[in-house]
């Protein structure tokens, strides 16, 4: 596997002193141009300002974006394990849209099968969570509601994520898709040359599963969060993909307006033995200081191409999902099996699966004229597990980790590993 990069940097400053960390990066590169999210308006960068040759720095997030060469990368480097005043240095990479279209009704019963006979002949792994008595797996159907919100109990909850803000970093929104007349809507583009619009689909996808209204024009209601406020940030091309840079100014803009929730349905694979990311567990942190879970997919690369099946063992969760203070989400089939694809816990210092959500054949929003799709990927699971934490915000006022601990506490356990599954389904908050 080729980790694909920009040629730039992704620098972590010390958030007790940054300008202190700014000068050490200006001293070590000769680079003199800084730029400072805090002088934009929102904290946002524009995209002339990301795609020029001087640092970007984001302040809350304590992250620097420079374009080095070898020289000045090692120079950096050099700084780093000289003082504190540089913690870390990593390439940027590009990232992806995460989702898996097109499979087949075979396919999944071919999975199906196997997960199942696996299920009859394996016991759960000593030191995996305990499993309740054992009996048949539900199958859950679309209905007046998708399976997805039926198995999370979302139809059951008094909650509607009422007065939480909820960020969505993906490829946008269709700003003219009907089903989101009259909701309040942020939005911001972080790709150069184009604007929120969403040409992919993927974006209008996970908000609507997220956030999409209560009564929709046509069965069956797929959204969660039916009153939260959107954020949609396009942080990936129209072609679905982007780079750390866009993600960052995404996830700063999120922060600084106070979004308890944001959502990240994108990413790159990892191989067994790969670390996480030292930046993306220090943003992390700090998002969640400031009030802000981030909830990412955990990665789709575990299909066994010959077989169809789930690999044994499965791939390791996706970058930047495998950095412990991001919630890592794997997808769940409608009768609550992991998904093939869907990637497991399997580096000790690469993060873990944390929690589970639908991820097979889900039906939300699509841009206009076609209006809605069902797809799959735990990009579908993620904006299940996002548009849950809204209720939960809504209803106990917890933020940061605190609300992590509310998704954890209330999920549903599963006859499965938790390296498959984490600690379980995620289930929406009954009345508190």
């Amino acid at each position: 596997m080729t980790i694909e990069t920009t040629g730039r940097y992704l620098i972590l400053l010390p958030d007790q002193d940054l300008g202190a960390g700014i000068q050490a990066l200006s001293n070590a590169t000769g680079i003199q141009g800084v730029a400072r999210a805090a002088d934009f308006e929102d904290h946002a960068f524009t995209t002339a300002e990301l795609d020029s040759p001087n640092a970007s720095v984001f302040d809350r997030l304590g992250v620097a974006v420079v374009p080095l060469d070898p020289d000045q990368a090692q120079s950096v480097r050099a700084s780093a394990a000289a003082n504190n005043s540089v913690l870390a240095i990593q390439p940027e990479r590009v990232v992806y849209a995460l989702g898996q279209r097109g499979l087949s009704a075979d396919y999944l019963r071919g999975y199906r099968d196997a997960s199942t006979h696996l299920y009859e002949q394996v016991e759960p792994q000593q030191g995996q969570l305990a499993a309740r008595q054992q009996v048949d797996p539900p199958e859950f159907t679309d209905g007046p509601a998708t399976w997805g919100l039926q198995a999370t109990r979302v139809l059951d909850s008094p909650y509607s994520g009422l007065g939480i803000k909820v960020a969505v970093l993906d490829t946008g929104l269709d700003l003219k898709h009907p089903d989101f007349a009259g909701r309040v809507i942020q939005s911001r583009s972080f790709i150069t040359g184009e604007s929120v619009q969403d040409a992919n689909g993927h974006g209008t996808h996970c908000i609507g599963t997220a956030c999409g209204p209560k009564d929709s024009p046509e069965l069956p209601r797929y959204g969660v969060a039916y009153n939260a406020e959107i954020f949609a940030g396009k942080v990936l091309s129209n072609r679905g993909s982007g780079s750390d840079s866009g993600i960052l100014a995404g996830i700063e803009w999120a922060v600084n307006n106070g979004c308890a929730i944001i959502s990240m349905s994108l990413g790159a694979p990892t191989q067994p033995g790969d670390a996480f990311s030292p930046i993306y567990e220090r943003v992390g942190q700090r998002a969640l200081r400031n009030g802000s879970l981030i909830i990412a997919a955990a990665g789709n690369e575990s299909t066994d191409r010959v077989t169809g099946r789930r690999m044994v063992p499965p791939n390791p969760v996706g970058y930047p999902a495998n950095a412990p203070t991001l919630m890592a989400v794997a997808a769940l089939d409608n009768q609550l099996q992991v998904a093939p694809f869907s990637n497991g816990t399997i580096n000790l210092n690469g993060g873990q699966v944390d929690i589970a959500g639908p991820g097979v054949d889900v039906h939300s929003t699509w841009p206009m004229p076609d209006r809605y799709l069902s797809i799959s990927g735990t990009s579908m699971a993620t904006p299940h597990v996002a548009g849950i934490a809204a209720l939960y915000a809504e209803a106990t006022g917890a933020r940061g980790m605190e609300l992590w601990a509310w998704l954890t506490r209330d999920a549903q356990r599963l006859h499965l590993p938790g390296t498959d599954v984490g600690i379980g389904l995620v289930q929406a908050p009954m009345s508190m």
